[in-house]
This record gives C-alpha cells, sequence and structure tokens, in this order.
C-alpha cells in the first residue's frame, strides 16, 4: 500500500469550512524533471533533424557565407552579380526599412539561397559518384586507379562526422533492370533445374513475354521509379508480409541468440535488467540519430529507413491486410509471464529507469504468485495463428473496455518481454541443446510470445536471452546491428556485482508492475484454443538442427583465395544434392542498402557453374585440378551474381514488380505466374557479424553470439542461416519439416560438414602436391650444384 499511496500526487479531503488540499512534493519533482527531459529531447532532436537536414553541409557554413556577404557591402564589392540589389528593390513592406536594414536583409537572403543551392549541389554530386558501382566488381585487395580517386572524392563529399540520417537524401534510387536482361539471366539461372523440354517451353514463355507485354509493364515500373523512393519496398512490404493471411510465426518471424560461450549472470531479473537497459540506451540515440550510418569499405553510405520503426512498432492484423503501426514517445514495457502480463513504466524522474531498478521491477513480477485470469494464459496464441480469426477476434472483443485498453498498452508499448521459466542456451554436453534453443526462440510454447511486436525480448531463468523479430518492418541486418549494442552494453560498460546483480541502488519506492485487465468471454476463449492448436501444429512440426562447424572458418578459406559466402554456398549446393540427389532452386538473401529505402535482392545460387562442380565431386574419374577449377569458376558466378544484386541488378524483385504491374492493369502473363508459383526448396541467408565493432572478438574470442535463424520455406525444402564468427567458427541454423519424409535438419547438417570438408581437402591436397613439387625440384638442382 505504502507505493500506491506514494503514486497519488494530489489528495483534496471535502470539509464543513471547505476543502483540504494535499500535494506530493515527490510525484511533482517527478513530473516537472518529465516535462524538462521531454522539452531537451525534442531540443536535441530539433538539433540533429536540422544537422541531418542540411549535410553534408552545417549551420556553421550559412553563417559563415552570410558573414562574408555582409562583409562585401563594406569593401563594395558584389560577388551577387547584382542579384543582391535586385532582392534589394523587390522586398515587401522595403518602404519602412532604412536602406542599411534593406542592404543586410538582402544579403542575409541571398547567402541563404546560395547556401541552399550548394547544399543540393553537393547532395547529387554525391548521388553521383554513390551510383558508381565499379568498386564492388573488382579483385579483392585490388583497387585500380579510377576507384581510388572515386573512393578520395566520396570521402570528401561525406563530410565529418555524418549522423545515422545523413546521408538518406544522397543515397540514389533503386534502379530498374532492363527487361532482356532479367529474362537472360532469368533463363540462365533455370537452365541447370529443367531438361531440353521443359527449358524450351520455359524460353518460348519468357520470349512470348517480352515480345507482347513486358514494354509496356515496364513503362508503369519506370514510372513508378521515378516518383517514388525505391520501386520495390513498399509492394515488398505489402505483398510478401502483411498480405500474407496464414501465421506468422515459424512462417515469417526469425530469431537471433544470446552469447554462445559467455553467460555474463545467472541471475534472470538482473540479466533482463541489463538488457532492457542497453534497448532504451539505443533505443534513445536512434530516436535522436545520433548512432553514426553503417558504411561499406568505411565510407560508402548504407540506408538506415529501416531501423526507425524498430521500437514502439506492432503488426496489426486485418481482414485483408495487415498494417504497421509505428508510435513514438511510448515509455513502457509488457511482460509476459506464466499466463500473466504485467506494464512496467521505463522512466522515473525523466530518466530511464537503471539497470538495478529493473531488476527489481522484473524480481516483482517473478515473485508475483497470482493466476492469470480467464482466457489470459494463451491470449498471445491469437498472434501466432491465423490473421483472419485474429483480425475478427480482434475486432469483436478488444475494441472497447478494459480489453481495449490492455490491448492497447501491449501494441504501444516499446516491446515486448518474456520471462520464460524453462532455461535454454548452447550446453557442450547436450548435442539437442542449440536445437532446442533454437525452438524456443522461434516458437516457444505458442503462446508466450506476441508475434506481432517489432521483436519479443526472451529471458531464460538461467540468465540467457534472446529475441523473436516480426519480419515485415526490418530484415536481419538491421537486427543484428541492436543486437551487437546490446551484447557489448550489457557485458562490456554495465556488468554485474560478483553476486551476479546489476551494479547501482536500488529504489523501492518505485510504483509495482502493473497486471492487465482482461474480459474475455467463453466464444473468444474458443477463438483462442482455435488459433493455439493451429500455431502447435505448425511448431510441432519444426524440425530444428543447429550446428557448430569449428574445424575452419573465415581464415583459412581466405587462405584459399575464395569468397567465404562462395565457398559455403557451394558446400550447401554439394551437400544438397548429397542429401536429395537433384538439384533445387536455391534462394540467398542479398542486401541493396546502397540505395535508398532498399531491402533485400535474390540470388539465386544453383547455377549451371556449381552444378559443374558439384557433379565433378560426385564423379570418382575427376581429378583434384579439374575440381578445383570448376569449384573456383562456380565461386566466380556466385559472387559476381552477388555483386549484381547488390548493385540493383538482380531478377527476382524486378520480376516480382512486374508481377504486380500486371495485376494493377489486369493482364494475364503465363511467364511471370510461372516464375512467382516457383518453390525456393533450399532458401538461405547470411547473418551479419561486427557491424559496428564494439568487441574484439580476436582478442575475446568467448564473446561472440551464435548468430539466428528463420523456419522452411517450402514443406519439402530446408531452410539454413549461417554466420560466419571470427577466423575459426560457423554456425549453421537449419530447419525442415518433420511432416516431410525426404528432409532430416540433423542428415542435412552432417552433409554440410562432410561438404565443407571435402572441399577444404581439395585445397589442401593441391597444396602438398604443390609443396612436393617444390621440395623435388630444390633437390634436383641441389644434385646439379654439388
Amino acid at each position: 500500500m505504502a507505493e500506491a499511496h506514494q503514486a497519488v500526487g494530489f489528495q483534496f479531503t471535502v470539509r464543513p469550512d471547505g476543502t483540504d488540499h494535499k500535494l506530493s512534493q515527490d510525484v511533482i519533482k517527478n513530473i516537472y524533471l518529465s516535462g524538462v527531459t521531454a522539452w531537451k529531447k525534442r531540443a536535441i532532436q530539433f538539433k540533429n533533424g536540422v544537422l541531418a537536414g542540411v549535410y553534408p553541409a552545417s549551420p556553421f557554413s550559412w553563417l559563415m557565407l552570410v558573414i562574408t556577404m555582409m562583409s562585401s557591402l563594406y569593401i563594395r564589392l558584389d560577388p551577387s552579380l547584382g542579384m543582391i540589389n535586385t532582392i534589394k528593390e523587390t522586398l515587401p513592406l522595403r518602404e519602412y526599412l532604412s536602406m542599411q536594414a534593406r542592404a543586410v536583409l538582402s544579403s542575409i537572403l541571398f547567402a541563404t539561397g546560395l547556401w541552399l543551392f550548394l547544399i543540393y549541389l553537393l547532395r547529387y554530386t554525391l548521388k553521383a559518384l554513390l551510383s558508381y558501382h565499379g568498386w564492388i566488381f573488382e579483385p579483392h585487395g585490388k583497387m585500380s586507379t579510377p576507384t581510388k580517386l572515386w573512393l578520395s572524392l566520396v570521402k570528401m563529399f561525406c563530410g565529418r562526422r555524418p549522423l545515422l540520417y545523413s546521408f538518406q537524401a544522397s543515397l540514389p534510387r533503386l534502379p530498374v533492370p532492363s527487361v532482356e536482361n532479367t529474362i537472360h539471366r532469368y533463363l540462365e539461372s533455370v537452365r541447370p533445374l529443367l531438361d531440353d523440354e521443359q527449358y524450351n517451353k520455359m524460353k518460348t514463355l519468357a520470349n512470348d513475354f517480352k515480345d507482347t507485354k513486358a514494354a509496356r509493364l515496364q513503362r508503369y515500373l519506370m514510372l513508378k521509379s521515378w516518383w517514388a523512393t525505391n520501386y520495390v519496398s513498399d509492394w515488398w512490404e505489402e505483398y510478401i508480409y502483411l498480405r500474407g493471411r496464414s501465421p506468422i510465426m515459424v512462417n515469417s518471424n526469425f530469431y537471433v541468440m544470446d552469447l554462445l560461450y559467455v553467460t555474463p549472470t545467472h541471475r534472470q531479473a538482473a540479466r533482463a535488467g541489463n538488457v532492457v537497459h542497453a534497448m532504451l540506451q539505443y533505443r534513445r540515440k536512434l530516436e535522436r540519430g545520433e548512432h553514426a550510418p553503417l558504411r561499406a569499405l568505411g565510407t560508402v553510405p548504407m540506408c538506415s529507413s529501416q531501423m526507425e520503426r524498430m521500437f514502439n512498432t506492432t503488426r496489426i492484423p486485418g481482414i485483408e491486410t495487415d498494417i504497421v503501426q509505428h508510435l513514438n514517445n511510448r515509455k513502457h514495457l509488457v511482460v509476459y509471464h506464466k499466463g500473466r502480463f504485467f506494464k512496467v513504466c521505463l522512466y522515473t524522474g525523466g530518466r530511464h529507469l537503471l539497470p538495478s531498478e529493473l531488476e527489481m521491477q522484473f524480481q516483482r513480477i517473478l515473485s508475483d504468485t497470482s493466476e492469470p485470469q480467464a482466457g489470459e494464459l494463451k491470449l498471445a496464441a491469437m498472434t501466432a495463428g491465423n490473421r483472419v480469426p485474429w483480425a475478427q477476434a480482434r475486432i469483436k472483443y478488444f475494441s472497447q473496455g478494459v480489453n481495449k485498453a490492455s490491448l492497447d498498452t501491449i501494441e504501444s508499448a516499446a516491446f515486448f518481454l518474456t520471462l520464460d521459466d524453462k532455461p535454454q542456451g548452447y550446453d557442450p554436453e547436450r548435442t539437442d541443446s542449440l536445437d532446442s534453443y533454437a525452438k524456443s526462440l522461434l516458437h516457444g510454447n505458442c503462446f508466450n510470445r506476441w508475434f506481432d511486436k517489432s521483436f519479443t525480448l526472451i529471458s531464460y531463468p538461467n540468465g540467457k536471452v534472446g529475441v523473436n523479430v516480426e519480419h515485415s518492418w526490418a530484415d536481419a541486418p538491421i537486427v543484428g546491428h541492436l543486437w551487437e549494442y546490446v551484447i557489448a552494453t550489457d557485458c562490456v560498460q554495465l556488468g554485474y556485482t560478483e553476486e551476479g546483480h546489476c551494479k547501482g541502488d536500488v529504489n523501492k519506492g518505485l510504483p509495482q508492475p502493473t497486471r492487465l485487465e482482461w474480459r474475455i468471454p467463453k466464444e473468444c476463449q474458443r477463438i483462442i484454443e482455435s488459433s493455439y492448436l493451429t500455431a502447435k501444429q505448425i511448431a510441432d512440426d519444426v524440425d530444428f538442427h543447429a550446428c557448430l562447424f569449428s574445424e575452419f572458418g573465415k581464415g583459412l578459406i581466405k587462405k584459399c583465395k575464395t569468397s567465404p559466402d562462395a565457398f559455403i554456398q557451394m558446400a550447401l549446393q554439394l551437400a544438397q544434392f548429397r542429401d536429395q540427389g537433384v538439384f533445387c532452386l536455391t534462394y540467398e538473401s542479398s542486401m541493396t542498402r546502397m540505395f535508398r529505402d532498399g531491402r533485400t535482392e535474390t540470388v539465386r545460387s544453383c547455377t549451371s557453374e556449381s552444378v559443374d562442380f558439384v557433379r565433378s565431386m560426385e564423379d570418382t574419374k575427376s581429378t583434384i585440378p579439374q575440381r578445383l577449377a570448376l569449384f573456383q569458376k562456380a565461386a566466380d558466378k556466385h559472387q559476381n551474381m552477388y555483386r549484381l544484386a547488390m548493385t540493383g541488378d538482380g531478377i527476382d524483385r524486378h520480376l516480382f514488380c512486374l508481377y504486380i504491374v500486371s495485376k494493377y492493369l489486369g493482364v494475364d502473363s503465363p511467364f511471370l505466374e510461372q516464375v512467382l508459383s516457383e518453390p525456393w526448396r533450399l532458401s538461405t541467408s547470411q547473418t551479419p557479424q561486427q557491424q559496428i565493432n564494439l568487441v574484439d572478438i580476436n582478442k575475446f574470442p568467448k564473446f561472440v553470439c551464435a548468430g539466428g535463424g528463420f523456419g522452411p520455406v517450402a514443406d519439402d525444402g530446408y531452410g539454413v542461416s549461417y554466420i560466419i564468427i571470427g577466423e575459426n567458427l560457423v554456425t549453421f541454423h537449419i530447419s525442415s519439416k518433420f511432416s516431410c519424409p525426404d528432409t532430416d535438419s540433423y542428415r542435412f547438417g552432417q552433409h554440410i560438414r562432410k561438404a565443407m570438408m571435402d572441399i577444404k581437402a581439395l585445397f589442401q591436397l593441391e597444396n602438398n602436391k604443390i609443396g612436393k613439387h617444390k621440395i623435388h625440384v630444390q633437390l634436383e638442382n641441389g644434385k646439379k650444384h654439388i
């Protein structure tokens, strides 16, 4: 009751002689400090908004230009070539101004106009420079003279100390490839997967589309590319993610794991307190735009627009399509524990709660023994089931009263936190520990994650953490950037006491976390149970295997003068063929963030070159030099396709957008229908590592994350996510479905391991042969010398 009493800031008592007013000084002080903090935040956001808005110029450059123009008045020079006099004569209300005031005002206006012109000139010059992508196609470690000159110009025009959004206006637009090139590369990509009859049929469909309907669709697509900042991203978000009516759990959401070998503390509340506090620090810098923009080669800027919706964001279900709701200035968190929902305020006195204060609040929730209300236990299963029943139930049962208030609290929260009651994490003594950990993060028990939130932070009793991420608002590298910051801040900056608690004093006067109230009728409880059963069927069908490949890593692969990504993709192709006996359409995700509002593009990893290499590996008559030559050819082909995808010359996003235009125009295209219906039986993605370099993993090799993963894309295929960690470790996250008799995630993991070792052996055998040859020559020379 003491906390509840302190929470009341204003009281009054009615007496016969009037009313007696009482004010709580602590609460009034907190209100005052909150207001001061809010105004400081607005001022910083305004300042950083101005700095980013005029970048690469600065307000100081405007001041210098104004001073220069004012000085010219006194030395009787006119650098404006008469424009200042023209402005002076056309000023409104000039008859009320003195000659000197008119001259000063005219100089300021001219200087401001010239300054804005120079800003746009610098931006368009930088945009033109960033449209050059020749550097990405040059051999690794070598840089031509034109590229060196280009890089110097980019560094000069990029300015100093840019903010997160400083380069947004200078990024080029994603170009629309020509139909001829796209169709040519598409036919090239499917050639190894089709027999002659199937290929000739597809070629006929493609040529018919190119000669009849493609030009009209391409014109509309070009028009959109001129008008919109990105001709792909909005349609990709809407039609690939938001219009899907099937469950997003497993099918869309993905996960990210904690540190692999290190657990900073085994106290659940303490670990959650540090991690949540680190996330609040990240959010504050994000809202102010103070994060450094990610740059390739340390110079070429990447688009940061996806980061805007990281916090305070929820996917709202609809009958036909969902929407992404993003709010500002949300100051609370919703916590789920053993079937109960709690609201936790994240601010007090105009500041973030300290880690020790957050630990205390989370411990209060862990110690709470109250029972769930009727229908509350499995309520979150609505976000795991089909979208239409959830949308209908939301309208009927959660649009008024306490249910609406509680749902609004969840959907407006900064993010969602689950305090799980079963420990997870990597255990070297348990071969299935990472498998269990991955499944827990991917789907949990189907009702202890709010799958619609931008991300759900999961905290385990043994101190491990992880996140489940809704996919529509952003891609994995964006969440990876947040996670690297959080893990480094948690372990390096914040730290823990010797007992494992968060550092800092505990303010026991904070109000208790608030239970959310629900009034869920029996009809709604039946819908919740139905959604749960749908989700449980999906979750139980997920066959997951996460494996650590520590025999070698990036260090050895680079010594083979091969791209690590191409090496792993060739190993995946070899493993796929050994596992299934056939080749299949393979998806690898590539980023297009060098363009404004760019997201991803597809690299079709199964090529004629990779097929030839795999067949040579299975052919006992093939020699080592032959296999190596085919491997290098396949790896070079893959690397070139990856570069084309990054620079806007991919295949699939262009064909996807042509298909969307055809549907808008009512144009039937058998070719596009066939392309968009092809299943990706092997879907792969590389999780980025060391985006912000807050921890040197060479000095601290144990401070590495295990990466993340996703569910299978096809019912009869595999999903493979991998992360290249440091010089000597690669982790693979493999998913498939138990219901498919032809797939087995553990078996596929063993095939990947053997494929990696077999490719490595090619280089070792070749190097040994070269080494023996050198020794032989030296002996011969020695005998000649003797």
